[in-house]
This record gives C-alpha cells, structure tokens and sequence, in this order.
C-alpha cells in the first residue's frame, strides 16, 4: 500500500494490491496501519480512502480461501469496525467498480462518492456464501430491504446511478478523488451525516416480504444453496445492528464450511486455472492475429459460431454449397439480432452493426483473406476431408484452420492440409452463441503460437476455453458417453428413463441422460454408437437407445424420443410406447430385472464420469483434473455446487470411489472393463491422495 498522500488536510490513503485491490492479508495489515497513523496525525482532519479509477476493490482475495489466510487477523470485519470507529471522517472514493468485501469497506466509511458509471455487487452467493463484514446488515439499511435482497441473492452487477436518492450515495461524480477530498474536508468542517449502521430499515410489510422470498428460495436451493441464509441474516437486519452482525457471522462460518461453498469457491479458481497451458513457447508479440474470420456451414452450429465473433465486432464470411441453406442461415442470425432488439438488449443500431460485419457466401473464393476458418459442417470424415483440402488451397497460407467436431480425430483432419501446423480444434457447445463452453483441441502438430492465439481468441469472445488432446468424443463427450451408455444399461437392466432423470436433477444434474439424448437428438447418439460398434466391438451397450431410434423417435425435433412432446407444454411426458419397448427387449433378452434405488443410479452414472475422467488424465487428453471439472460445470449441466465430477471424487474419497467401481466390476453380467478402476484412481487410493495432484484446487 501507498504511503498516505496529504491534500491539504485530508489524508488520501491508496488501496493498492494490483491489478483488482482484492483485500489480502497484506492489504488488512497496510490498511490498518495507516488508519492508525491518519488518526494520530495532527496534520490530518480527514480521510478518503481510495483504489484506481476502475477498481475500488473487487473484494476478498479468493485464494486465501484456500490458504485459510481469510480468517487471519486482522480480518474483514475487524476492517469494517476499524472505519466506522474512526476518530476522523472516512470518505469512500469509489471509482467504476466495487465489490464484495471492497463494498463492505465502502459501506463502513463516514460517506461515500462515486463515479457516475460505477457498478456494485455483492458476488458472494455466487460462492455459496454470504457477505459476511457486516454486508447483509449495512446495505439494507443503505438501499432499503427490496434493493438489498435483490442484490445479496442476485449477486449481479447493480449502477449506482440507479441507488443515487439512497443513503449509499452521498455524491456521485466524473472526478470521485478530487470531489471525495471536497467533501471529506465539508465533514471534517462539521457538516453531520447519520453513519449507515445507525439507520434504520423500514419494516412496513417487511415480514411478509421476506417470507415470500424465504418460500422463493427454499425451492431454489440445489442452485444457490447459501440463499437461505442469506434471507436469515437480512432478516436480522431489522433489529439491532450488532446483533445482527452476530447473525451474519455465524452464517457465514457455516456457509465457509459447507461442501457446497467448497466446491464452488473451487469451480471459481479452476475457471481461472483452465487458461493456463504450461510449456507454451510463444512470443506474444508474435501470435497470428485474428480480424477477419470464415465458418464453412450456414447450419444452426455454423449461424451459433459466427455470431460469436459478431458480437464482438469480428467480420464473418458465412459459406454454403446452396443458396437455400444460406438463406436459412442468414435468418437464423437475423431473427437472433431482432429478439435482442426487442428484449431490449440491444440497440437497432448496434444490431444492424453486427450484421454488417456478416458476408454471404457460395464460393470458397471469398475466404481468401480470412485469418481463421472454421468448418461447422456434418460429423463424416469425408465431408471433413473435402472441406479441409479446399480451405488448404483458398485461404492465406498463416491462416488458422479450425474444425468444429466433437469426435473426429482431428489428427487425421490435420493430415488433410498443407501446413498442418495451423490446425486446431475449436469445439462449440450448442447453442454455440450462448453456451460458455469452448475445448481448444490441440493436434499432434498443432503450433503453439496457434494455440495460444486461439486461446486467446476465446477470452475475445467470451468463452470459457479448456485445452484437450486428441481421442475420440476429447473431453466432454467422450466422458458423457459413457455416462449415456451406463443410463442405458440401467435402463435395460430394471430403471425407468424417468427414474434415472429424476434421480439425477434432483441430485443436481441441469438434465438427466434421457432428456440430455432427445435435446441432442437420438440420431445422434446412434450415429456415434454405430461407429464404436465397428472401432470397439467389446464396448458393452443396451439395443434400447437405438430401438427408440428406428421407431423414428429421434426426440425434441420430431415431437417424440424417450419421452412424449406436447406443443404447449413445458417439458416431456413419458410414454407408455417406451414402456413397452423396454419390456420387449428385457424379454427378448431374457433379462431378470432389479430395482435401482436413486443412490444406485446416481453412483452409477457419476462414477462413469469419473472412472472415464481418470482415464482422460492418464492418457494427457486433460491437462488437470480442475480442467475436466470446468468442461462439465460449463458444457453438460453438473452442478457447480458440486464442483464437476472429479472434485466430487475428491470429496467422498477415492478410497470410497475405488470400492465402489470394483463392486460394480464384480456384478453377474456387468461391465466388467469399464468398471474396473482406472489405475489412476487405484494408485491415488493407495498412496492416500487424490485428483488433487493433477490440478484440483
């Protein structure tokens, strides 16, 4: 931290802990020391207290979570109470943005000027916890109770522009330093103002609010699982003050505790872990640079992909053999545009920006200048081969060539190209326009200067980007396959598609594998299960999915799959037409069916996971065992609050895990190979570790 600047007789004391102020031990031990030494000085009438321009202070420093720093003194709380009891007026000179415990700070401080533009938050549901400085009791009182429990449990961005007639603002400005000081040195003068935890919130209707969000939140738990307290602790802010404080820490422990905030505080730092790609070798200064990019296939993937880098003001050439499929391209991107334009989310005018960056095309000819391509065409190799081999010859020889494939062997695609260097994998999740998901999968050649370029790329287009060798399905899908596969065995064996969705979205799952395969589409998974029947004639699989497939039940798309769509309401119905089928085949079979009760189920198809996923980190296809966690919390719906199948492991044992998949391996007419534990896992057991030496966090 910077030494105290004086101005005049106010005493301007700098958070600095770049880039985000985030309030580490070091930063409590700084700041309590020149509170101390502003309040002593003769020289200084009063304080502002001050970040940068753009940050205030993003909040605690997450990784002292982990170091169990967090709670050293002197801690966040103790911070708060040290502001309020100055002797000497504080001012808050909050710059674009403050967060969490940064807030907190603000919040205890004598007045607080803000930047005309700055946003606020309150970030910690999104952590499983709670702010826990006194934030719950202090922003009620600043804001008003429906302003606050809106903050604290949405944990979104809020303008203070729109909080300017509370008493959270006491000025907002476009210099905040220099008006901050003007009115440190009114209060320093003598002008009064009633500090925030002496006000009080207005109770008018205040209980029955509060138990209307209380009843909100209850069913909502599974996803925000510290909203509860939450409510408690506001709840304890219509009484006094410090006795609320005693609420709030007491919840806050609990939550700091919990293995729901455990795993999320962990999901937060594998999303920052999952950039990194060690043993690159790249001058930055030097990376391919990308303004102009190319996607061959007009489709619902291809229209997705290229709004993309629309959105970001990237020209996109869009490229289709027909003109009819183009056509349907083009108005899928245009109908997208006008829905935003009538939610208003964006302007007509920035719409009609984005579309203008967007070039039609029926000829390879108008890609010759692109600094990437990406194919979005049909899951065949051969249509890959013809896509490739032409873009070879078309476009620039430094360009970038990406294929969009979620289980071809992108080695093979390489080989198609002159230069095989430049081509990488860039797997989009559907909706490709709106899920955060991006695997990055490097070829064998793969350069690392295209690698970095195309990681770098996805953090221009917002997404969240793990890095992935090459097998079949990478990542994700080779993961969720096996995860169906096991669904599907179940299902023969004696569950119900109902029993085994139900059990899994009441574990957590945004989907269980059966509504999962009829949103894909049954084809798909057919066509993917037809291919390993020839490369892996042992892989194990029930004839039920494919069943449901010949009866043309490929599922959303055709109204019907496992289960039976209804236009007009919400959600599939199941379907007495399954039933039968699934009996039939029990029959024909000759299977003696079992019962799976929800622990079965979910164990079994978890495990699948994670088995899988041990798999992927003995082969290098994952770099860490975080990253596989961010590809499921981010692209198949695991709930973050579990962390991602990998974590999950860690937190029941892989001693436990272990004598689990060797009882399923043992089980008359099971899966034996499958089952049998990866001997990652059996070595992990064995010495007493876990995932955690493969970058769990």
């Amino acid at each position: 931290m910077k030494d105290i600047s004086l101005n005049g007789r106010v005493g301007v004391i700098h958070l600095s802990n770049p880039p985000l102020n985030s309030i580490n031990l070091q930063l409590r031990l700084d700041l309590v020391s020149k509170l101390e030494e502003a309040n002593a000085s003769d020289a200084i009438d009063a304080i502002v207290l001050y970040g940068t321009e753009e940050m205030f202070s993003c909040g605690a420093d997450i990784d002292e979570f982990f170091s169990g720093e967090a709670g050293r003194d002197p801690n966040l709380p103790m911070l708060v109470e040290l502001l309020q009891n100055s002797s000497k007026p504080v001012v808050a000179a909050v710059g674009k943005q403050c967060m969490g415990g940064g807030l907190e700070l603000a919040l205890a401080c004598h007045a607080r000027v803000f930047r005309t533009d700055a946003v606020i938050s309150f970030p910690e549901i999104h952590l499983g916890l709670i702010p826990g400085a006194g934030g719950t009791q202090l922003l009620p009182r600043a804001v008003g109770l429906s302003k606050a429990v809106s903050m604290i449990l949405g944990g979104r961005p809020c303008a203070v522009k729109s909080l300017e007639e509370t008493q959270l603002v006491s000025r907002l400005s476009d210099n905040v330093l220099t008006d901050a000081i003007a009115f440190a040195n009114q209060l320093a003068e003598g002008e009064s103002i009633i500090p925030i935890q002496d006000l009080k919130v207005d109770k008018v209707n205040s209980d029955l609010f509060l138990r209307w969000v209380s009843n909100t939140v209850r069913s909502q738990v599974r996803r925000s699982p510290s909203s509860p307290a939450a409510v408690t602790a506001i709840e304890a802010s219509l009484g006094d003050y410090k006795k609320g404080l005693e609420v709030e820490k007491k919840l806050f422990w609990e939550r700091m505790s919990s293995t729901e905030s455990e795993a999320l505080r962990y999901a937060f730092k594998a999303e920052r872990e999952c950039w990194k790609v060690p043993g690159l070798s790249v001058d930055k200064a030097k990376l391919p640079t990308i303004e102009k990019v190319g996607v061959v296939g007009a489709g619902t993937m291809g229209s997705g992909i290229a709004i993309n880098f629309l959105n970001v003001g990237i020209p996109v050439v869009l490229l289709e053999q027909k003109q009819d499929a183009l056509q349907r391209g083009i108005d899928t991107i245009h109908s997208y545009y006008e829905k935003l334009v009538a939610k208003s989310k964006m302007t007509d005018e920035q719409s009609k920006k984005c579309l203008n960056l967007l070039t039609p095309s029926l000829s390879y000819e108008d890609m010759s200048d692109v600094d990437l391509a990406i194919e979005a065409v049909f899951e065949d190799m051969s249509i890959k081969e013809s896509v490739f081999r032409t873009l070879s010859e078309t476009v620039r020889e430094n360009a970038i060539l990406a294929s969009n494939t979620s289980t071809l062997d992108l080695n093979q695609i390489a080989q198609f190209c002159r230069n095989p260097e430049r081509v990488v994998g860039l797997h989009f999740f559907s909706p490709a326009n709106i899920m955060k998901l991006l695997e990055v999968v490097r070829a064998d050649l793969t350069s690392d200067a295209v690698l970095s370029a195309a990681m770098k790329l996805a953090k221009r287009i917002k997404k969240t980007a793990v890095v992935s060798g090459v097998c079949d399905g990478f990542i994700g899908n080779r993961m969720i396959n096996e995860y169906l596969r096991i669904a599907g065995l179940m299902v023969e064996a004696g569950a119900s598609p109902w029993e085994v969705d139900q059990a899994l979205e009441e574990w957590g799952m945004a989907m269980g594998p059966f509504r999962m395969m009829d949103l894909a589409g049954n084809d798909v998974g057919m066509a993917i299960r037809k291919r390993t029947y020839i490369e892996r004639p042992d892989v194990k699989f029930s004839s039920i999915p494919d069943r449901v497939c010949e009866l043309g039940r490929l599922g959303q798309k055709s109204g019907k799959g496992w289960y039976q769509y209804v236009p007009g309401q919400r959600g599939g119905i199941p379907d007495e037409e399954i039933d039968q089928l699934i009996q039939d085949v029990r029959e024909a079979n000759g299977v003696v069916t079992r019962k799976f009760n929800k622990d079965d189920i979910i164990e079994r198809c978890i495990y699948a996971l994670v088995n899988e996923g041990a798999r992927i980190l003995e082969e290098g296809i994952a770099l860490r065992a975080s990253d596989i966690d961010v590809v499921y919390t981010h692209g198949y719906g695991f709930p973050a609050s579990r962390g991602g199948p990998m974590h999950y492991a860690n937190q029941k044992g892989l001693v436990v895990v272990k004598q689990k998949l060797e009882i399923f391996a043992n089980e008359t007419n099971g899966d034996s190979k499958f089952w049998s534990p990866s001997k990652l896992i059996s070595d992990l057991a064995q010495q007493g570790r876990n995932f955690d030496s493969f970058g769990g966090l």
